[in-house]
């Protein structure tokens, strides 16, 4: 697929035939792909943990509320950061890390990649809602400075995508001054 048309033809998918499960040959694609994503001073401190048992799916609501249709998919990945290997700063007055920008441009290539294999896909949330985190954190039995920035289910769409409207809006590009 060309890039250009991926990029405005993936849609957040919801709706998934629970009957047919991704293989994993295609998982470990979009994963190996999404690993090609940039990061600051190329650290690349994310990690994929890929879920797919059904109960583990139908449970997700109970962590992220905004997940209840991950019960169908295929399975998850949770994409997550290494506190510990991402480009950041403590010291003086300063404290900040690149950590949760990394792990979303590496959730962005899961989308990319699972639209290109022909899969849907929807970005949810876990960073930054310390309560999801936490909760992830324990579920899953994460490290400490592993953090969780994205759940995202995948598997076969139920529907076809509605296209994609027209999002350029050229009120919002301004050139050489604002």
């Amino acid at each position: 697929m060309d890039i250009i048309e991926g990029l405005k033809t993936r849609r957040s998918v919801r709706r998934y035939n629970p009957e047919v499960k991704i293989p994993r040959v295609d998982l470990e694609k979009i994963v190996e792909a999404a690993s090609y994503a940039p990061s600051a001073h190329n650290f690349q401190p994310w990690h994929f943990l890929i879920l797919e048992d059904a109960e583990t799916l139908a449970s997700m609501r109970s962590v992220q509320p905004w997940t209840a249709f991950t019960k169908d998919a295929s399975c998850i990945i949770l994409v997550c950061a290494d506190t510990d290997v991402s480009f950041h700063r403590e010291k003086e007055n300063e404290k900040w890390s690149y950590a949760d920008i990394d792990a979303t441009l590496a959730a962005y290539g899961v989308l990319l990649a699972a639209h290109d294999l022909g899969y849907g896909a929807c970005f949810c949330g876990a960073a930054p809602m310390p309560a999801v985190i936490e909760a992830l954190q324990n579920k899953f039995d994460l490290p400490a400075n592993i953090r969780p920035v994205a759940i995202i289910p995948l598997g076969v769409p139920l529907d076809k995508p509605a296209p994609v409207e027209n999002r350029y809006n050229p009120q919002k590009v301004h050139w050489h001054k604002w």
